[in-house]
């Protein structure tokens, strides 16, 4: 699917971006190009140390940021494909400075269909979040926006070769700032720090992320919202499987935080199809044939009324399988404390 192909990766040297990358660069070693598109020099710095392109000359490092519409621009130059993962991303952080939440997920959303509008880019995958559904807080609402924006771009690229999708999961199992390397450090404390016992978030990994970047990448018509089936866990059972022994903390909820993540609403429910391994939110007016679509991916309506909510899911993490997920993906030698 890749080889021969140029891709851009804005935000990445994130998590995702780094996973995206290892990936690529193994799954096609005849790539042609992979631009590590971001703003953090001493990132960009560290991640040249474990991909130089001393031995991987297809990689280039790009400093800028989805703020500079010119800097995307010569970017974009020679780009068949582009995987959006750069956003601001800690709830906290975007309620004290929603201004600047504002610029990078909205402003940066509009800055990137305008580039890829006057470039040579076929396809679009950018990446959302579960809290970007019913959002309560200002993250959730400016990723929304982000979202409507790439899935209306697909009806004003006129007769331009470009598919603009979006993909939306929950929390990334190991990913910078998730809550179980959180707990992994604060378990030398002793104590673990609960916002509400109650809560639920779904759970997905690094490499699951990539895989359906790489589905819609290859499978989007246009305008498609993809959605995972993945399990749940419940915030307790992480921090016991990670640390039985340690106290339990109770803080209460932050501003801006849910009980429960939602990834797809009743509201969505109407055109939502089941494609098998992921949901896929259709867009209300497809400028595409809907009924060949359907053939051609054995979509499946879900019945009006559907909800997919971290709360209500089919499928939940155990602690013992939360920790063989941390052996597996994070630390061979983790034993819990």
């Amino acid at each position: 699917m890749l080889s021969g192909k140029s891709i851009l990766i804005t935000g990445g040297t994130g998590s995702l971006g780094k996973e995206l990358t290892k990936i690529i660069l193994e799954r096609w070693p005849d790539i042609r190009r992979l631009v590590i598109y971001s703003r953090d020099e001493q990132k960009q710095f560290q991640m040249a140390q474990e991909y130089p392109d001393s031995a991987y000359p297809a990689i280039r490092y790009f400093i800028g940021d989805v703020r500079d519409l010119e800097r995307l621009k010569r970017a974009l130059t020679g780009i068949d494909y582009v995987i959006h993962t750069a956003a601001m991303k800690h709830v906290h952080i975007a309620e004290y400075n929603p201004d600047e939440c504002v610029k990078t997920n909205i402003g940066g959303a509009e800055n990137l269909i305008k580039a890829t509008l006057e470039s040579g880019v076929t396809r679009v995958v950018a990446l959302s979040t579960d809290k970007a559904c019913a959002p309560i807080n200002l993250y959730g609402a400016t990723k929304l926006t982000s979202d409507k924006l790439f899935i209306a771009a697909n009806n004003i690229k006129g007769s331009k070769d470009i598919r603009y999708s979006v993909v939306r999961y929950g929390n990334v199992m190991g990913s910078n700032g998730s809550v179980i390397p959180f707990f992994l450090q604060k378990r030398k404390d002793g104590v673990i720090p609960i916002t509400d016992p109650t809560m639920t978030r779904f759970n997905i990994s690094l490499k699951d992320g990539v895989e359906m970047v790489l589905h819609a990448l290859e499978n989007a018509w246009g305008g498609e919202l993809f959605v995972p089936k993945i399990p749940s866990y419940r915030i307790l059972d992480v921090a016991n499987a990670i640390a039985p022994s340690c106290e339990h903390k109770i803080l209460g909820i932050r501003p801006g935080e849910k009980i429960h993540e939602e990834m797809i609403t009743i509201s969505d429910s109407f055109t939502t199809y089941d494609l098998g391994k992921y949901f896929v939110i259709l867009p209300q007016v497809p400028n595409w044939d809907l009924i060949e679509y359907i053939k051609q991916f054995n979509a499946m309506e879900v019945p009006n009324g559907f909800n997919y909510s971290s709360g209500n899911n089919d499928s939940w993490e155990t602690i013992e399988s939360l920790r063989e997920l941390i052996i597996k993906h994070l630390d061979a030698e983790f034993k819990p404390l």
